[in-house]
């Protein structure tokens, strides 16, 4: 598993967001406070303070490289 801080404080970015998971066939959460939703469903992540970075678990072994570089313009460097 890895774990990384996202920032999805626009709606379009959580269409691209949701629509960019949906490609890979992996689990990813969502971790907000004590909240984990599942980060392939919109609802769920609406349902969330989006003012603040999220942590986004992405439970691969295979493919991460390619999931990172994907996920790229979500991360957030701290």
């Amino acid at each position: 598993m890895k774990e990384v801080r996202i920032s999805l404080n626009t709606i379009d970015k959580v269409k691209s967001f949701v629509n960019d998971l949906n490609r890979y066939d992996v689990d990813f959460d969502l971790v907000s406070g004590r909240y984990i939703i599942d980060a392939k469903s919109i609802m769920g992540i609406f349902s969330l303070d989006l003012s603040k970075p999220i942590t986004l678990n992405i439970h691969a072994d295979n493919n991460l490289d390619d999931i990172l570089n994907t996920l790229k313009p979500y991360i957030i460097e701290e």
